[in-house]
């Protein structure tokens, strides 16, 4: 073996290793800091371009969760009126068959007739009251709700796209409308009159069915279909930590274990540099 004061052989192999020792401290710091094991591109191109590309994919189905819950809301509002319509209706009906009694007397139709009066504007009421961020899916131009269901690209070579979505229609419940077919005006206030309301009432209770019916329907199917989303983002984001994510018990093992080599590789360096003094004993 050749002793050279010019170079050193071993303290160069020495200083190789404590860098590749510290290099690999300073990834497994970095994993701990950050919980990631792919924090850039520069880590791993191919996880790291394909969990950005889920987290779009995760931006998205947060605006798809967002614009259910507001159809929720307004189809839940309505579904309130709708019900309280319903109530309403039933005792109008019962106020009717009450006042085609001929049996009473016209004191007693009046009083029949004003409570009936009173519940039959408090459907107007509730249909204006049932407004959610400015829909109303009681009136008859209270306007549709429409919500995303899903987000779906419908041509990925251009910036346009095709929103899966979900909508509920108005239902029309104002007094005359095709659903309500209880005139404005509409009273007991005559044993004829109640009797032609009765036929009226059973109309529209009949009507109220359908509506009830399809407002519970959509409010069901967004319920659904939020449930849904909140799962898949839950898969997505699961799947985003698969791909990113360290395993800090892992990360560790290996820093107790990279910190002895960096105290030894420390050590072995020192030696190394020794090593040209030994030449001086040569020439005593």
């Amino acid at each position: 073996m050749a002793f050279s004061v010019n170079t050193n052989v071993g303290a160069m192999a020495a200083l190789q290793s404590l860098n590749a020792t510290n290099a690999g401290l300073s990834q497994v710091q970095s994993r701990i800091n950050t919980g990631l094991k792919v924090a850039s591109t520069k880590d791993d191109s191919a996880s790291y371009t394909i969990a950005q590309g889920l987290r779009g994919d995760m931006g998205g189905l947060a605006a798809v969760s967002s614009s259910l819950s507001r159809a929720k809301s307004v189809t839940d509002v309505a579904v309130a009126g709708a019900e309280q319509i319903s109530d309403v209706v039933n005792q109008m009906k019962a106020k009717a068959y009450q006042a085609a009694d001929a049996g009473i007397d016209t004191s007693t139709r009046d009083a029949l007739n004003a409570d009936f009066v009173a519940l039959r504007d408090q459907i107007t009421t509730i249909v204006n009251s049932s407004d959610f961020n400015g829909t109303n899916l009681l009136k008859a131009s209270g306007g549709t709700v429409t919500a995303l269901q899903s987000l779906q690209d419908s041509n990925t070579s251009s910036t346009t796209w095709d929103p899966d979505s979900l909508s509920v229609t108005n239902q029309g419940l104002d007094l005359g409308g095709s659903v309500v077919t209880i005139a404005s005006g509409g009273n007991i206030s005559s044993q004829a009159s109640a009797q032609a309301m009765i036929d009226t009432i059973t109309t529209t209770q009949s009507n109220l069915k359908t509506s009830l019916s399809t407002l519970g329907a959509a409010s069901r199917k967004i319920d659904a279909q939020a449930t849904f989303t909140s799962k898949l983002s839950d898969v997505i984001e699961g799947g985003i930590g698969n791909l990113v994510d360290a395993d800090l018990a892992k990360e560790s093992a290996k820093l107790q274990a990279l910190q002895v080599k960096q105290q030894l590789g420390v050590q072995a360096l020192s030696i190394a540099n020794q090593a040209p003094s030994t030449i001086t004993s040569l020439f005593r």
